[in-house]
C-alpha cells in the first residue's frame, strides 16, 4: 500500500520530494534511479521503467508483462543493501537490493538482485537489464553511447 506521507521506495520524504523529483530531474546517483524505478513499479509507471532502461534494450522489453506484474502485485517494501558508482568513462554503478511483494495468489515473495547501471552519452543513468540480450559485436560501438568498443566498455555487464 502506498503511503501519502512517505515515498513508495521507503524513504521518509514524500513521493513528490523523493522519487517523483528524480523522475522529473534525473538521478545523480544510481541508488536514486533504482529507488525511483521501484516506485514506478508500485505506481504502474511503465513508461518510466522503459525510459530508464539502456536505450539499446528498450525494444526488447515486454511492456505487457511489466504492466501485469506491476498491477497484480502488492508491493511490500524495498531494502537497499549497498550501492556504488564510478565516475569513470563511461560512469558505471551498481545497487544490491531486496524487494518484497505479494502476488495475485497471495504468496509473499522476495527477490535479491545486484543491478548494474551506466551513464549514457546524454549524461543520464540507465539500468542494464540482464534479461534483454544485446547483439553487440565485441569490437563494435558500445550501446551505452560512450563511443568506446563494447569489449572495453559495458561488455562484461551485457551478458
Amino acid at each position: 500500500m502506498v503511503s501519502r506521507e512517505h515515498c513508495p521506495c521507503g524513504q521518509p520524504e514524500s513521493f513528490a520530494n523523493c522519487c517523483e523529483a528524480v523522475q522529473k530531474q534525473g538521478a545523480q546517483h544510481v541508488e536514486a534511479l533504482m529507488r525511483s524505478r521501484y516506485s514506478a513499479y508500485v505506481l504502474g509507471q511503465i513508461d518510466y521503467l522503459i525510459a530508464t532502461t539502456l536505450p539499446a534494450q528498450q525494444s526488447g522489453l515486454d511492456r505487457d508483462a511489466m504492466q501485469q506484474w506491476s498491477q497484480s502485485s502488492q508491493w511490500l517494501g524495498l531494502d537497499v543493501l549497498g550501492s556504488a558508482q564510478q565516475d569513470s568513462s563511461p560512469a558505471r554503478g551498481w545497487v544490491r537490493f531486496n524487494v518484497r511483494w505479494q502476488d495475485a495468489e497471495g504468496h509473499q515473495l522476495a527477490h535479491e538482485e545486484l543491478s548494474h547501471f551506466v551513464r549514457g552519452g546524454d549524461q543520464r543513468w540507465y539500468f542494464i537489464d540482464p534479461t534483454v540480450r544485446l547483439k553487440a559485436d565485441r569490437n563494435g560501438a558500445c550501446p551505452c553511447g560512450s563511443g568506446r568498443k563494447v569489449k572495453k566498455c559495458c561488455g562484461p555487464y551485457l551478458g
